[in-house]
């Protein structure tokens, strides 16, 4: 057995995916040979393991094909890429704290309960923020009393708008009105990044964010750009609320977001001219569903007529009518989601590692390679 025996063979082994071997790649080297017996290495650039291993059976064959009876092929490959470690990411470190106000459906008065706990919130003393991240429907600049209103630009950063003692900002006041949006989910996601990322917070107690219906691609983009310290979930004694509501509290379970409580409206009916409350709907149906999900209704808000003019006039009723009892529940169940949100930073604070993407950079998730 020769050099020019053992080359000869080799340069018959074709480098996988190309037209060119493994001898006219330069990759074979240090090569020795002891009457039949034959060692050497192959330096190659995949860190595939089947890369590796045709070469090295593909080699083996050649070289026994002309007589080599023990051959030892060291391949030297380098080291698959490790995936990357999952860290809390927090686009907005100056907020303490977030609260994320989602419903497995719409019209059940999810951006009416954020309007009026954010301003809840302020009214006990923190300093809020109000996230208007229902991009397809963003009614809360119309019930801050704020709609038309642009908000300042600075540079590339934009300021929040205030009222009523808040920081707010929204698609809406940005938009033209009666503006349509038809976005894709990856803009939906780009959108929350740059609310948290490019819009001037203060140094914020609470960010409280009203999400769109559903969970989709703005709550999983949410929970993966900040570490969201409780869920809130809104519903309506209806039955079929309840079957979406069970989504949404199982979203918050699998984003690992700690859930402060439920909010139950439409839960009875105060008439304005008597003060008698009426049971309509249904009162308090929420309630095996929130012992399913380890949780509780913090507030069951009912019918009152200046809820709804409150928010068409853009007068929340938690600050224009604080004595009246739909606000006295909304400010009962603040105090309770503060209680929610100390207990989670005394216990370690929140974090998304657990829902951070562990493919490394340029890797598509879907390639098994």
């Amino acid at each position: 057995m020769t050099n020019e025996i053992v080359n000869s063979a080799l340069s018959k082994v074709m480098y996988p995916g190309f037209t060119k071997d493994i001898v006219t790649f330069g990759f074979v080297n240090n090569v020795e040979i002891n009457g039949n017996d034959v060692s050497f290495n192959v330096d190659i650039t995949s860190s595939a393991p089947e890369v590796a291993q045709q070469i090295k059976d593909e080699a083996t064959d050649e070289l026994k094909s002309v007589g080599a009876t023990n051959i030892i092929v060291n391949i030297n490959a380098p080291k698959i890429p490790e995936a990357a470690t999952p860290k809390s990411k927090n686009l907005a470190p100056h907020v303490k704290n977030f609260l994320m106000i989602s419903s497995g459906k719409g019209g059940v008065g999810k951006s009416t309960t954020s309007v009026n706990i954010a301003i809840a919130l302020a009214a006990q003393g923190k300093k809020v923020g109000l996230l208007d991240a229902d991009i397809y429907g963003p009614n809360i600049p119309r019930m801050m009393g704020v709609a038309g209103i642009k908000p300042e630009v600075i540079g590339n950063k934009v300021l929040p708008i205030k009222a009523y003692g808040i920081e707010m900002m929204s698609m809406g006041s940005l938009m033209d009105d009666g503006q349509s949006l038809m976005w894709r989910g990856a803009m939906i996601m780009k959108a929350i990044e740059q609310f948290l990322r490019d819009i001037l917070w203060s140094e914020l107690d609470v960010l409280v964010i009203d999400m769109p219906p559903g969970t989709g691609d703005a709550q999983l983009s949410l929970a993966q750009s900040v570490p969201v310290t409780a869920g809130l979930t809104v519903t309506t004694p209806q039955s079929v609320s309840l079957d979406d509501s069970r989504r949404s509290l199982d979203m918050f379970r699998k984003l690992d977001i700690p859930i402060a409580g439920i909010v139950e409206n439409m839960s009875g009916f105060i008439a304005p001219d008597t003060g008698v409350e009426y049971d309509i709907f249904g009162k308090g149906t929420s309630g095996p569903m929130a012992e399913e999900f380890d949780t509780k209704i913090i507030a069951e808000i009912p019918i009152e007529p200046s809820i709804r003019t409150g928010g068409d006039e853009g007068k929340p009723v938690t600050f224009v009518d604080p004595t009246s009892e739909s606000a006295k529940r909304y400010m009962r169940a603040a105090e309770s989601i503060w209680a929610t949100i100390e207990a989670v930073n005394a216990s370690g604070g929140a974090s998304n590692e657990s829902v951070q993407p562990t493919t490394p950079p340029g890797v598509s998730a879907c390639s098994s390679k």
